[in-house]
């Protein structure tokens, strides 16, 4: 009898054991991961060690600095074609009829106040598809590369196709060799969204302001770019905490309060009844 006591009160060790073992390795799992994010200076410190001779280097070069200036996704930037940009307006239009967008929504993207030196590099280079590559507005704002066959008659690079890239695939490369290059962690095109997101929350002044930063993102609505992109890295989390420590404007500061929580709760109600 004693040893049978024994053996269930092993047994009960054993499951309690393995059941907070279990639980554990649960919560490690779904643990939120802190993701880097790359920094507009640290990308521009990108754009200035990039080559910007060859029409190849030249497009890679416009290529990380409109991904910075709009945050389009690598699939929109793949398929993007010279007329959706309007450099007078400073916008581009993601026309789902012809562009690969999330969802296929349509909509215009202001450009990001991330710098004229960013916004000079974009213009220079669809002057330069304009000018010197005598591009029509149907044709590529990113021309996939042109092979050809060498003297050695071997095939080789010399120059730009006025073809589309068939996915984003090149594009990533582009974006790897190019941090590469600087000497920095490498940071896919789709992680210049995070960039963004982490400068609108430094920007941004009012709700009203935020909610527009969300929807040049191609959110429908802030809690979105809160969920997906809004994370605050360490550096800003403790700039902000020793911040509220310090003596403000009490009533602006209600005033604030009051409107950044009344615009919360209106996106979570339509959230839930949508």
């Amino acid at each position: 009898m004693e040893e049978k006591q024994k053996l269930v009160e092993l047994i009960g060790w054993l499951t309690h054991a393995i059941g907070g073992s279990s639980e554990k390795e649960a919560r490690t799992a779904k643990a939120k991961r802190q993701r880097p994010v790359a920094s507009v200076e640290q990308i521009k410190h990108v754009l200035t060690v990039m080559p910007n001779d060859t029409a190849i280097e030249k497009r890679d070069r416009a290529l990380i600095a409109f991904t910075l200036l709009t945050g389009a996704r690598d699939s929109a930037i793949a398929s993007l074609k010279l007329k959706h940009i309007d450099l007078k307006a400073g916008t581009v239009y993601q026309d789902a009829r012809e562009v690969m967008t999330k969802f296929s929504k349509s909509f215009t993207t202001c450009f990001f106040p991330v710098g004229d030196d960013v916004r000079d590099i974009v213009f220079q280079w669809v002057e330069y598809l304009k000018s010197e590559c005598l591009m029509g507005n149907d044709e590529p704002l990113f021309p996939k590369t042109k092979m050809g066959q060498g003297s050695d008659n071997n095939f080789q690079v010399v120059g730009l196709s006025r073809e589309h890239w068939n996915s984003a695939s090149a594009i990533r490369k582009i974006f790897k060799g190019a941090f590469l290059l600087a000497e920095l962690p490498s940071f896919n095109p789709h992680s210049f969204r995070n960039t963004l997101a982490a400068l609108g929350e430094s920007l941004c002044q009012s709700p009203e302001e935020f909610k527009a930063w969300s929807q040049n993102l191609g959110h429908e609505g802030v809690l979105t770019t809160f969920y997906s992109y809004g994370e605050v890295q360490p550096t800003r989390q403790a700039e902000i905490i020793q911040k509220l420590g310090l003596p403000r404007d009490e009533a602006m500061q209600n005033v604030n309060t009051a409107e950044l929580a009344k615009a919360l709760a209106r996106e979570m109600k339509n959230q839930a009844v949508g």
